[in-house]
């Protein structure tokens, strides 16, 4: 059947096309029933423009009816007669539609969305929160209203400029937050220009390198070799905090993931505590071997536990609700803090690795794999299969040995 069908059909023959292709079906020149190998069905119109043939869609089928397709169809060929291009005149009609649609998507809305979309990639709360304060403290009142699509090089330094050499810790992580938030603009088409938040090769010949206006502020650790003392004091010290903190050091695991333990992820007959993926930084799965004094800490806990938590707030669940809460993320600071002690929780994973390596013969990826840190090489990281969990388990078995080699601790206090 050709594009001039001498015969119309109507709407029942038109129902009962199934034959793959272009069915043209009169009425209108070069309107056609459009059948996919699926099966889908869909209206097309064929025309020519300068010799160059053209199919210009106008709906699928049945949604856009026979007559309707028809009507369609006429107006476009009015619209050919006059000159005018049907598909060259759509394509600019959203053309306008779109620069509309970004001239309304302010940077603040961008962020919004961009941080809505990554939210469940991110690792945890905290640092989705960190996003939006910064953008909201810092970001949104200098150029939050402004079009995505008009920011300028001039708009972001307005408001890097200010904490640059100040805050250069939070304006670099700021500076990053604001170019992803305009790539994502840019691949989503609500700005053409390039990303004026870029360091490379643009802001990095402005302002000057983080790294040569401020000191690195690395995770206050303590001496190795001041760890057995702290550690009887910090036995002796009351509360969940202590008691997390000293578990924290013991294993030496991130606070977080000791905070957010839960007793499904305990195997104390065996001695062992598996963090899922889920909670870990490099989201895999880490068994952690307990030594004597981890595993008293749990096994007291557990007498008392009241709820899903091993390490939880003081504030109890309401009646009915055995979910609880975590200690928050200041609690074990608070700990150090009381004791007057000149380290940060996380400082400790340092503590430990100066002691793996200035004190112990265990081979590197011993130590690191303690940590849980993600294998740097590819090519090592491919074959390797296990966990070292036997050499690991001799590994933290050493650590509390040393940690309390000036004396066994005190019973434990909570």
């Amino acid at each position: 059947m050709g594009s001039t069908n001498r015969k119309e059909l109507g709407a029942l023959a038109v129902s009962q096309i199934n034959r793959r292709g272009i069915n043209f079906v009169g009425g209108v020149t070069g309107l056609g029933l459009n059948v996919t190998q699926t099966g889908s069905r869909s209206w097309i119109l064929r025309y020519r423009v300068a010799g160059v043939r053209k199919d210009m869609g106008l709906g699928g089928y049945p949604d856009v009816t026979l007559a309707q397709a028809k009507e369609l169809a006429r107006t476009a060929r009015i619209k050919l007669a006059q000159g005018i291009d049907p598909i060259a005149e759509r394509r600019e009609e959203w053309r306008k539609l779109i620069a509309e649609v970004a001239a309304a998507v302010t940077f603040k809305e961008a962020a919004r969305r961009y941080i809505d979309s990554q939210e469940s990639t991110w690792q945890n709360d905290k640092h989705v929160q960190q996003w939006r304060n910064t953008i909201e403290t810092y970001a949104a009142p200098k150029i939050g209203q402004l079009p995505v699509k008009d920011i300028t090089l001039a708009d972001v330094l307005s408001v890097l400029e200010p904490i640059w050499r100040n805050k250069t810790e939070t304006a670099s992580r700021l500076r990053g937050r604001i170019e992803s938030i305009i790539d994502w603009a840019i691949a989503k088409g609500y700005r053409t220009e390039s990303n004026p938040a870029r360091w490379k090769g643009l802001l990095d010949k402005i302002l000057p390198a983080p790294g040569k206006i401020a000191k690195v502020d690395h995770h206050r650790a303590l001496p190795y070799s001041e760890l057995p003392a702290f550690m009887l004091k910090l036995a002796e010290q009351q509360g969940m905090g202590a008691r997390a903190l000293e578990f924290a050091i013991l294993t030496a695991c991130r606070s977080g993931e000791v905070r957010g333990a839960t007793w499904d992820e305990f195997d104390l007959p065996n001695g062992i505590w598996t963090v899922p993926a889920s909670r870990m930084k490099a989201k895999k799965e880490h068994r952690v071997p307990l030594s004597p004094r981890a595993l008293q800490i749990v096994s007291e806990l557990e007498k008392a536990a009241f709820c899903e938590f091993v390490f939880p707030s003081s504030h109890q669940p309401k009646s009915g609700n055995a979910k609880g809460s975590p200690l928050s993320d200041m609690t074990l600071a608070a700990v150090l803090r009381r004791m007057d002690v000149p380290a940060v929780p996380h400082g400790f994973r340092s503590t430990f690795r100066d002691w793996c390596a200035e004190q112990t013969d265990y081979p590197n990826e011993v130590a690191e794999m303690a940590l849980a840190h993600t294998i740097s090489n590819k090519v090592e990281a491919a074959y390797r299969r296990g966990d070292l969990f036997e050499k690991r388990k001799q590994l933290m078995q050493d650590w509390w040995s040393y940690a309390f080699s000036t004396s066994l601790p005190p019973a434990t206090k909570f």
